[in-house]
């Protein structure tokens, strides 16, 4: 099998990619309504693939401080993972999960960063699992780690570890809510090998 990039990834693994953002993000919505005990709508997620270096004027502008929960992949495909969500949705998940209506200036304290990173946890593990269940191969994430920071600084650290990985990320926007619509936003960076295996997994050869 040849290199994997952007320029030969053909309209099979796109269509792929997209159910895969379609149940990630539909295990995900069921999941956080179950923890806010609230119903929870969802609209249809955006999937890209795109040149990793692209992707922090995709998601917002890089001086806009936004919350980040990163992981890395291991076992049959190796890679990162990351969550970001705007300041906010955040607060505002926050706020539902713990019944508090702190406002969204205030700085967020150990507890909601524990529950933050839980959050981002469940998310992350729901994607991870769509993937899983499409390819058949066993995805395990890592502890997660969590930021509070400008955009240009939380992406800096997938940047670098991207960078490790190759050049090709996954970028999957999600909107889901009741009264009030949350964005957030999932990264998959698999290693060039890993795309080669999961496209192996798929049945689908460049």
């Amino acid at each position: 099998m040849g290199d994997v990039s952007l320029d030969n990834v053909n309209e099979m693994y796109l269509d792929v990619l997209k159910e895969i953002g379609n149940i990630g993000a539909g295990n995900a919505t069921t999941a956080i309504a179950t923890m806010i005990n609230a119903k929870i709508n969802m609209k249809v997620p955006k999937v890209q693939l795109m040149d990793a270096s692209d992707l922090g004027g995709a998601i917002c502008p890089e001086d806009e401080t936004i919350v980040g929960i990163f992981l890395e992949v291991t076992n049959d495909i190796s890679g990162s993972m990351m969550f970001l969500m705007r300041m906010d949705s955040a607060h505002y998940l926050i706020n539902k999960l713990m019944g508090m209506e702190r406002d969204i200036d205030s700085p967020f304290e150990e507890m909601e960063l524990s529950a933050l990173k839980e959050i981002g946890n469940i998310i992350a593990g729901s994607y991870l699992s769509a993937l899983s269940n499409l390819t058949r191969l066993t995805l395990l994430p890592s502890v997660p780690y969590i930021s509070v920071d400008m955009a240009a600084a939380i992406l800096s650290v997938p940047a670098i570890m991207f960078g490790q990985y190759g050049d090709n990320a996954l970028l999957i926007e999600t909107e889901f809510g009741d009264d009030v619509m949350i964005n957030g936003y999932f990264i998959l960076m698999p290693d060039p090998e890993s795309y080669a295996k999961l496209l192996a997994s798929l049945g689908i050869v460049i």
